[in-house]
C-alpha cells in the first residue's frame, strides 16, 4: 500500500484544516487507517484512527472533540478534519495503515505516508 498525505499548511489558532490520505496499490478494505503527528524534538504521537470495516473511530484525548476522521470508500481516501486548532497541534502529520490492535504505538503500523506539515500560529 502506498499512502499519500496532503492538505497541510499554515493556519491561525482556532482555524481548521482538512488532511487527506489517499491509498494506491491496494485498497484500505482490510486495514485500520491511522493518523500520527510528530512535533520537532518529540516522539511520533497517535492522533486517531478509523476502522475501514464498519467505520468506527478512536482518538487521542488531546484531539477528541476537535478532530474527526472519515473515509470515502470510492476514492480509497481517509480524511482528518481538524477544527479549533491550537499552536500545540503544530507538527508533521502522517497517515498510516495496518492491522495492528496496539494502535497507540507507531512501531506496530505497517505502511506510512510521507507526512504533511501543519503549522498553527498563535
Amino acid at each position: 500500500v502506498q499512502l499519500q498525505a496532503s492538505g497541510g499548511g499554515l493556519v491561525q489558532a482556532g482555524g481548521s484544516l482538512r488532511l487527506s490520505c489517499a491509498a494506491s496499490g491496494r485498497t484500505f478494505s482490510t486495514y485500520r487507517v491511522g493518523w500520527f503527528r510528530q512535533a520537532p524534538g518529540k516522539e511520533r504521537e497517535f492522533v486517531g484512527l478509523i476502522r475501514w470495516s464498519g467505520g468506527s473511530t478512536s482518538y487521542a484525548d488531546s484531539v477528541k472533540g476537535r478532530f474527526t476522521i472519515s473515509r470515502d470508500n470510492a476514492k480509497n481516501t481517509v480524511y482528518l478534519q481538524m477544527n479549533s486548532l491550537k499552536p500545540e497541534d503544530t507538527a508533521v502529520y502522517y497517515c498510516t495503515a495496518g492491522s495492528t490492535y496496539f494502535y497507540g504505538s507507531a512501531s506496530t503500523w505497517e505502511y506510512w505516508g510521507q507526512g504533511t506539515l501543519v503549522t498553527v500560529s498563535s
